[in-house]
């Protein structure tokens, strides 16, 4: 046990020291009162851990490791110190802009710029989680979007980047580092001013409590001196007590001077067995080159000489390896257990600076039996590992409970730093805890030792759990004692954050039950990315020192364990979205990271926005080689890590659209407001971007959208829709504006060096006819082209998906184009075009016909006929039709189609 006396802080509290220690208190009084109510337990996502565990690590009322019952009274506040701003800066009262026909004071285009932020910043590194979005980045979206004072809404918000951005944004150097001016407290791109200096507030929500722990140290100030001497004191006791078990003799002096070294870490390696003659052999012996750095991938067996791997390929020849077992008692379950066996092969130590490297001798194995047979004096979590394929992927190996993931001096240690950070000062406490936090992994045996022709790399795989055949047992003092003064460099940049500058709440966004309606200004989410990282499996570590636990059940994941498949994550995610969209003012913006290769899950959560009520108005995805933003051309080109923006209709023009769905009229009120909201000019390299959302297809489909989502009847043909938009409203560039729009992108044609032009992905008929229409059409920079001429393109172009019976390129021409006397093919005329929509509407609808006979999956099938059966049964009401086709389709064809889902979502709902 430690025995030695405490540096304490001043025993005389400072005033302040005193009133903030009264207020803590008394809301953590009150905290303690909400946990005693069943029904705040029974909020969505309520964690799992013990009142003690939950007011140990809450700091009220800005922090709770729960669901944050002073959410609504601290919105209040806030909202009453943005009036003081906006006041003060001379900002126009926003308070009734709803559009319900007052002035419109508040309008944002999406954010369409190029976006290059890397990740090798002080800040962004404080902390090894799972996945961050560089706060640099986050920072352009919200300068753009807010202005100071204004709330930011973060729903999965991870280590709390989004809160650190908003506070940032009130630091004119930071600013500044973004290649901003600024200039008596106006932001500006060179000579526009596009901002105003001043901290935006931050309401950070999480599911899993290790994260929000995360997120409220990044945004809370905290005494850097204070810190620094508290860190090193506690990083000294563990060392004074626990020092011993960390040393060795250094073998290369003269008896009897003998010197002792410390060690910095240990490599230990798998035993394996060969299967031919029964054999130990030790993984480092056999298949490591230490010359080359490199790890072989077969190896000969040092007896029978028959060649061995891990994983054989088929074509090697070589057998595969079993593991050596060992049965060693387990004191912290009291029985003994059956376990891979690893032993030690490398020390790492230091004498004086100088490093050194050796094999551990008869002392070294000594002094590990020594300590294994010792017990740990102090508390350290047991906890079975939870249900899941990659909690669970060790049990194999015999590693089932948390504390199998140390060994056990490494597991003596932590828990003897733990033990001294509890009796901390509770600010304190959470950065020290933050600190030390991040040698729970460090230290535990998913840290692999992965050796190179040039150094020793210490590595854990990413994203996993996974445990090597070399790990590497690294001391505390070699993880922590430099990362001290870094992190207190750290702080150095976040102690002019306000205390009250981010209120962070551990509960699941699918119910913010707490959250004032229509009272955030903006919105900025990194969503889970459908089955790509098991955050609450990752997080058990952290969590089980933390003492509560992620509660998985609202979870927004793809993960069979959970029996959680594409559908149940997109139902989370709508629930999410509906939440946001309630919790959003009107008429202002939601920017939505995401990063994933499947075009289901992307489709799924375009999905999800959209029945949620937002209108999505730019797409752009993130080249990271170039690290520009490039246009999104259709739905299933998501390779790279898209950017969504989304805004929530004003309250004026939805309560117009209520009393006008249905016509013609509302759907052209629909038009322009959507045209209101979009990009006008995008530019790139002095080149103007096609802003895609303002072709006439996209805007046909926006339309058609809307209207489904809010069960109103379509009431445009799409010939109409297109013939009615050229009457309306300004085209330019295959592209339509509103009147007192098109001047400024007129302007912007003159100065720009070319017009870009897009690309469009042909995969079935309707992105064909898309490619064709902006191939042959004179408004988009195509022009007439014979079959001879537009065939051989059109087959470069084709990437046809494997279920799509596609028309050949003479029939999708004949349906949908016109030939000029030279046997060209055109665009048509829209007075002509909506004889054309009649005769393909027909042979469509009648080949869709057939697919309502029968009950068995449809193999083949023509997708455009599909959609075209879907939107006349849904003119009809005939609910059932819809799910009758629908269920014959492949779940996987219906999942990547966001037309055919969303007709087949919102048929469901109103099938009796």
């Amino acid at each position: 046990m430690m025995t030695h006396q405490r540096e304490l802080l001043p025993d005389q509290p400072t005033p302040g020291q005193a009133a903030r220690a009264a207020e803590l208190a008394e809301y953590l009084e009150r905290l303690h009162e909400h946990l005693q109510d069943p029904d705040f337990r029974a909020i969505e996502g309520f964690p799992i851990g013990d009142d003690e565990a939950i007011l140990a690590l809450s700091d009220p009322p800005y922090y709770t490791a729960c669901p944050n019952p002073f959410l609504p009274e601290i919105i209040e506040r806030w909202q009453a110190e943005r009036a003081q701003i906006r006041e003060e800066l001379g900002l126009p009262d926003d308070s009734r802009d709803n559009g319900n026909g007052g002035p419109i004071v508040y309008h944002r285009e999406p954010f369409a710029s190029d976006v290059s932020e890397g990740k090798n910043n002080p800040i962004y590194n404080a902390h090894s989680y799972h996945t961050k979005v560089p706060h640099k980045a986050i920072m352009r979206y919200i300068l753009h979007y807010t202005n100071p004072g204004d709330i930011v809404f973060d729903g999965f918000c991870g280590t709390g980047m989004t809160g650190v951005a908003a506070q940032l944004c009130g630091d004119r150097k930071a600013v500044e580092e973004l290649g901003y001016r600024v200039d008596d407290g106006v932001v500006y791109d060179g000579s526009e001013p596009i901002s105003r200096l001043g901290a935006r507030k931050a309401v950070l929500v999480d599911l899993c409590p290790a994260a929000t722990f995360i997120a409220y140290n990044y945004n809370t100030p905290v005494d850097v001196a204070a810190f620094e001497r508290e860190a090193r004191r506690i990083l000294r006791e563990v060392e004074e007590e626990c020092g011993w078990m960390y040393e060795t003799w250094h073998p290369h002096c003269d008896h009897p001077q003998r010197v002792k070294g410390r060690i910095n870490y240990t490599v230990w390696s798998d035993v394996f067995v060969c299967p031919q003659c029964g054999a130990e052999m030790i993984f480092w012996d056999v298949a490591v080159d230490k010359e080359a750095g490199k790890v072989r991938r077969t190896w000969e067996c040092p007896d029978c000489r028959v060649l061995l791997a891990k994983s054989p390929r088929k074509d090697s020849g070589a057998q595969r390896v079993e593991r050596a077992w060992e049965t060693v008692y387990d004191r912290a379950l009291g029985r003994t257990v059956r376990r891979a066996k690893q032993v030690p092969v490398i020390l790492n130590y230091s004498v004086g600076k100088k490093r050194h490297e050796k094999s551990p001798d008869t002392e070294d194995l000594a002094l590990i039996q020594k300590i294994e047979e010792s017990d740990i004096l102090y508390w350290f979590p047991t906890d079975r590992m939870p249900e899941g394929d990659e909690s669970r992927r060790n049990d194999g190996m015999g590693i089932t409970h948390v504390h199998h993931f140390y060994t056990w001096r490494n597991l003596w240690v932590l828990a003897a730093a733990f033990h001294l950070l509890r009796d901390t000062p509770s600010r304190l406490r959470s950065w020290l805890q933050f600190t030390f936090e991040q040698a729970i992994m460090g230290m535990s045996k998913w840290a692999r030792y992965v050796p190179t022709h040039y150094s020793q790399v210490n590595q854990g795989l990413s994203g996993t759990l996974y445990i090597g055949s070399q790990v590497v047992e690294t001391s505390l003092s070699y993880i922590i004692a430099r990362k001290i003064g870094r992190l207190a460099k750290v702080l150095q940049h976040l102690k002019r954050f306000s205390r009250n500058g981010a209120l962070v709440s551990t509960q699941s966004a699918t119910h913010l039950s707490r959250t004032v309606s229509s009272s955030m200004d903006y919105i900025f989410v990194d969503p889970p990315f459908g089955g790509n990282l098991m955050y609450s499996e990752l997080n058990f570590l952290w969590e089980a020192w933390l003492r509560i636990f992620t509660n998985n059940g609202p979870e927004a994941i793809v993960n069979k364990v959970q029996r959680k498949g594409l559908p149940e994550y997109q139902r989370l995610m709508e629930q999410c979205f509906r939440e946001f969209y309630r919790a959003l003012k009107p008429g202002r913006w939601m920017t939505v990271e995401f990063h994933n290769s499947q075009n289901r899950v992307w489709n799924t959560i375009q999905e999800a926005i959209l029945r949620a009520g937002f209108m999505i108005a730019d797409v752009r995805t993130l080249d990271k080689q170039q690290g520009t933003f490039k246009q999104v051309t259709t739905s299933s080109a998501v390779k790279q890590d898209l950017i969504i923006s989304a805004y929530k209709p004003r309250t004026g023009f939805e309560r117009r659209f209520l009393e006008q769905a249905g016509t013609a009229d509302g759907a052209w009120d629909f038009v322009r407001q959507h045209l209101a909201q979009l990009p006008v000019v995008v530019k790139l390299d002095g080149a103007l971007e096609v802003v895609a959302e303002r072709q006439a297809y996209l805007l046909f489909d926006s339309m058609v959208a809307f209207h489904i989502q809010r069960g109103a009847t379509v009431p445009l043909s799409a010939a109409e829709f297109y013939a009615g938009l050229r009457e309306r409203f300004v085209e330019r560039d295959g592209m339509f504006f509103l009147p007192d729009q098109a001047p400024e992108y007129d302007r912007a044609r003159l100065q720009a060096t070319e017009v870009a032009q897009l690309t469009l992905f042909v995969s079935d008929e309707k992105s064909s006819i898309q490619w064709l229409r902006q191939q042959l059409g004179s408004s988009t920079g195509g022009y007439p082209q014979t079959y001879q001429a537009i065939q051989p393109q059109f087959l470069r172009q084709l990437h046809q998906a494997r279920h799509e019976v596609l028309p050949e390129l003479s029939e999708i021409l004949e349906q949908n184009f016109l030939q000029d006397e030279a046997g060209r093919w055109y665009v048509p005329d829209p007075n002509r075009a909506s004889d054309l929509e009649m005769l393909r509407q027909r042979a469509l609808l009648r080949e869709f016909a057939e697919y309502t006979e029968g009950r068995r999956r449809l193999r083949k099938f023509r997708t455009e006929a599909v959609r075209a059966g879907f939107a006349d049964a849904w003119r009809r009401h005939d609910y059932a039709t819809i799910v009758k086709v629908a269920e014959r389709l492949p779940e996987r064809v219906l999942q990547e189609d966001p037309d055919l889902l969303m007709y087949y979502d919102n048929a469901t709902l109103r099938v009796e």
